[in-house]
């Protein structure tokens, strides 16, 4: 039978769009024997990610094994990637901050992505191959988090230091998270070679491998410093933040003080508030009187792709000092005293 030339040219169009070459049907055999499966291939990726990542996809990859482990990793497809993250929303642990499951629903085909797309990259399947890229994300709802109130943040502050076992230690937090607008990682992470007690900057090691240095009050730097010299922080690369008995704290010291606030505090135990919210009522702060470029630097943002005009109005640590000095009351030795906002 004699194919015209029309038939080659629809053949090797259709064969594009799936992503096909001659090539891959000539070898097809000897390629599939050569494609791991999913329970060889998940190890594999989880050493090529970060730690913080490979903690944060584990559950979704184990879920993956335990339904499609013995599989090809080029055989699951966007149906079946669909229905284990229907399941993993259904499943998700009810928390007082959930969503009906959209987060973990979102995890996973998130993880599922990352899997894949490093398969990709190996060669194992194409770009037009990738069955995750095919699943949709269920659209993210907009945040329950703001700005708090003057008034509720005084309020958190005086039940902090009236109530707990370590009144100084939960205050010492709260305080650094407002000055700061640090996430929690960051506070967890600081180490005593992180404090320049004479610029009053705090190192702040945070998600994605990001650093920056941040300034913090004259009156905060040196209770850092005092923490640090009580609860034995002497060894520069350990951790700063401790319990009385030399203990680094960690992210559960954090949720013991906001379940302790919502016994006192109603409107946190409803709406759920946390050290995050504290990050949203500095920045917005600081956005309302020194605009979204100091915000933006305050924050520790260093992409633009949010707003390119980022580029041009880039604030310096010199402007965050400024408005950091406004914030708390106290002169500080970077700020700019004579700019318009700032504390005089």
């Amino acid at each position: 039978m004699t194919t015209s030339q029309a038939e080659l040219d629809a053949a090797r169009l259709l064969l594009a769009k799936m992503g096909v070459t001659p090539a891959d049907l000539l070898d097809s055999p000897a390629r599939a024997a050569a494609t791991p499966t999913v329970s060889a291939y998940i190890p594999v990726v989880a050493r090529s990610v970060s730690p913080a990542t490979a903690r944060s996809y584990a559950s979704y990859w184990a879920q993956a094994e335990a339904a499609w482990g013995d599989r090809r990793i080029d055989e699951p497809t966007p149906s079946e990637i669909k229905q284990l993250a229907e399941e993993a929303r259904a499943n998700a642990l009810v928390r007082s901050n959930s969503r009906g499951g959209r987060s973990a629903m979102e995890n996973f085909i998130a993880a599922m992505r990352c899997l894949y797309r490093h398969a990709v990259d190996d060669g194992l399947l194409t770009e037009l191959q990738n069955p995750a890229l095919k699943v949709t994300k269920p659209r993210r709802l907009p945040s329950p988090r703001r700005a708090l109130t003057a008034d509720e943040l005084t309020e958190i502050n005086a039940v902090t230091v009236e109530t707990g076992d370590d009144p100084d230690l939960d205050s010492l937090l709260l305080r650094l998270h407002t000055e700061t607008a640090c996430r929690r990682g960051g506070a967890l992470a600081l180490r005593p070679r992180d404090l320049d007690p004479t610029e009053c900057l705090v190192c702040l090691r945070e998600k994605e491998g990001t650093s920056r240095y941040q300034p913090v009050s004259p009156t905060r730097m040196r209770l850092l410093l005092e923490h640090a010299d009580e609860r034995g922080s002497a060894h520069p690369d350990g951790a700063l933040l401790r319990y009385r008995n030399g203990t680094p704290v960690t992210k559960r010291r954090y949720d013991h003080l906001w379940k302790r606030l919502g016994r006192h505090l109603p409107f946190v135990r409803n709406q759920n508030i946390s050290t995050h919210w504290l990050r949203h009522t500095s920045l917005t702060w600081v956005e309302r009187r020194f605009g979204f470029g100091v915000a933006h630097a305050y924050a520790g943002h260093f992409d633009s792709s949010d707003n390119s005009t980022v580029t041009y109005i880039k604030a310096g640590i010199h402007d965050v000092a400024t408005a950091l000095s406004a914030l708390t009351g106290e002169p500080h030795p970077l700020a700019r005293q004579h700019l318009p906002g700032a504390a005089q």
